[in-house]
């Protein structure tokens, strides 16, 4: 799972940008890149110190030799991995990566029991629960008690409220951290014309990459935005992410890091929008 076209020396003086200005959050999975990302990260740590980065991975999308999602005996393998590959003894959050627990959801019940027992042995601090469809979060939330919820959310695709995932992070106090915030790029309106993408890129399944009636729309909402927020350096990304925190008080957004110039970008990044301006940008789409 990933990008075509990435570089390690760009990913590695990303991470150093980030450490160096505060962004400190650290999110991957042990399937990204095939381990790679996680490798990238676990190699810094003779420059950047441990304790100074909250690391989270996920474990859960590679179904290994079993046949299924969440086999525990596989779920263990792909942990201890994880730690060898992140250099470190514990990561800060460990996420179940989807909510795909079967047709009956006979794989639920495992595959909480293991992430929990990785808790109590010390291999996690914290456990978090994802998906790209909010309404599955909300079947399995009650159940599952995660600290931190990543679900998907950008201003195009938004069913943070209709869901009850809102209220359910409101009423716990939990952490919440919208993943695709701006849909792997599609939103900045920087595309002028249908894209295909290579073999690998997790971008090929987003299908409004190919229709050219989005990519137009992305460029007219990117010259709106440019006027109504011309006062910062980045308005189209200005608009589009911190339109997200305006209801999420304990909330993040993940943005990929593949430059220091975006770097750069995000640490611009993240004081809310008034409910005006997020109304606004939110009509667009």
């Amino acid at each position: 799972v990933g990008w075509e076209g990435q570089k390690d020396a760009d990913s590695i003086n990303a991470l150093l940008r980030c450490h160096e200005i505060g962004i400190n959050h650290w999110d991957t999975a042990d399937v990204y890149g095939n381990g790679r990302s996680e490798k990238l990260i676990g190699s810094l740590w003779g420059q950047v110190p441990r304790t100074d980065i909250f690391l989270a991975t996920k474990v859960g999308w590679d179904i290994g030799e079993y046949g299924h999602f969440y086999h525990p005996v596989h779920m263990r393998k792909q942990m201890d991995q994880s730690l060898i590959n992140l250099q470190t003894d514990c990561v800060d959050l460990l996420y179940l990566h989807h909510c795909n627990f079967g047709k009956q959801d006979e794989y639920f019940n495992d595959a909480l029991e293991t992430v929990r027992r990785f808790q109590e042995e010390g291999k996690t601090r914290f456990v978090g629960l994802s998906d790209w469809d909010l309404f599955k979060i909300m079947k399995y939330i009650d159940a599952a008690q995660p600290d931190v919820v990543q679900p998907y959310r950008n201003v195009m695709d938004d069913t943070y409220g209709p869901s009850g995932l809102k209220d359910w992070i409101d009423e716990h106090n939990s952490g919440v951290c919208f993943f695709s915030p701006i849909k792997h790029g599609l939103l900045t309106g920087k595309y002028t014309e249908p894209v295909a993408f290579g073999d690998g890129d997790f971008r090929t399944n987003v299908n409004d990459f190919t229709k050219i009636d989005v990519i137009k729309k992305m460029q007219e909402n990117k010259i709106l935005l440019e006027d109504r927020f011309s006062d910062h350096p980045y308005p189209v990304m200005r608009g589009i992410i911190d339109a997200l925190l305006f209801d999420a008080p304990t909330g993040c957004v993940l943005l990929g890091q593949r430059n220091v110039e975006q770097v750069n970008i995000a640490s611009t990044l993240g004081e809310k929008l008034f409910k005006v301006d997020t109304d606004w940008v939110k009509s667009l789409y």
